[in-house]
């Protein structure tokens, strides 16, 4: 059975699309807008063990697909690593879009995740969607850095050669990235990219104006 777009969009009016590229800022972002306004936010990364568990290796094969260690996860071609990251995103997208028509039936909510142009356009209207972009290359230092990927970061470590696989992992991600960041400039949505003097507030201003949110104090200031 296939569901039309636009059925999908009205399901999904009262949902705001935090989405872009790794490191762009998403996920902090739509943290300080839920609670500036009071709204929920979902995170698409968190929900993947729960969405794993409700799939099957036949309609969801990257998301069952196992590997042995850390060398069988990191040190694969990085082609084909990229392949299986967006293989995952889109084997992944169905669960994601049942529980954000389920959420957002009777209150509004925020979404961090990881979408395309191409997804976007099928699921929501551009005032309903920011784009959060940092520039692809060299991303892993501060992506396993992050308080919320240790567990990554611990695998990533276990692995026979750490430094080896920390740099093939951060040329899969510049692969997986670089069409994703360069479809996203070159488009009509609403975008920004993360430089080294972008501060969170004005991040979270520059969003909540394009969402058409309410003014709050600290828009204000």
């Amino acid at each position: 059975m296939e569901i039309k777009n636009n059925c999908i969009k009205e399901s999904l009016k009262n949902v705001y699309f935090v989405t872009g590229t790794p490191c762009g800022g998403k996920t902090t972002t739509s943290r300080v807008l839920a609670q500036r306004y009071g709204y929920p936010v979902y995170h698409a990364d968190q929900a993947f063990s729960r969405h794993k568990a409700m799939s099957n290796p036949v309609d969801q094969p990257a998301m069952n697909q196992d590997f042995l260690n850390a060398d069988a996860f990191f040190l694969r071609p990085y082609r084909e690593y990229a392949h299986w990251l967006l293989q995952n995103a889109r084997e992944q997208l169905d669960f994601i879009i049942m529980d954000l028509i389920r959420l957002s039936q009777h209150q509004p909510l925020f979404c961090d995740l990881n979408l395309t142009v191409e997804q976007v356009m099928e699921i929501t209207e551009p005032q309903r969607v920011v784009f959060l972009i940092k520039n692809p290359d060299n991303l892993m230092e501060e992506y396993a850095n992050r308080p919320d990927h240790q567990d990554f970061s611990q695998y990533l470590n276990s692995a026979s050669n750490p430094q080896l696989a920390k740099a093939n992992c951060n040329r899969a991600l510049a692969y997986f990235n670089r069409e994703r960041y360069d479809s996203i400039r070159s488009s009509s949505y609403f975008w920004l990219e993360r430089k080294k003097d972008s501060t969170v507030e004005n991040t979270v201003q520059l969003v909540a104006k394009h969402f058409g949110l309410p003014i709050t104090g600290n828009d204000s200031e």
